[in-house]
């Protein structure tokens, strides 16, 4: 006998018994949420995003250009939401509709 003994668990969408790494790693693809930029390009973590428009930051009293350059940007996980660093401005959070991947 080999020291490998997986627990199975049994998944209710499939009806199946799956071993448990392999059901957890089913449920994280399903948790994962696709980020697309105003023209639809698939973003990750680290692109660099121009802005598509002028846009006002609340609270910094600044405003964003049209084509400002957002040099690394981090997901969420909300479809809309992305956490971007410009100077002077804490916890800039940008819609990607807003965006365009470089």
């Amino acid at each position: 006998m080999s020291g490998d003994s997986e627990d199975y668990i049994y998944d209710e969408d499939s009806g199946e018994w799956l071993p448990a790494s392999e059901l957890a790693a089913k449920r994280a693809a399903e948790d994962t949420v696709e980020v697309r930029d105003a023209v639809g390009n698939l973003l990750a973590d680290g692109d660099a995003v121009t802005l598509i428009k002028d846009l006002d930051v609340k609270g910094a009293g600044q405003t964003l250009k049209r084509g400002t350059l957002i040099p690394s940007i981090r997901l969420t996980g909300d479809a809309q939401e992305i956490d971007c660093k410009y100077p002077g401005i804490k916890g800039l959070v940008l819609r990607a509709e807003f965006v365009r991947k470089r």
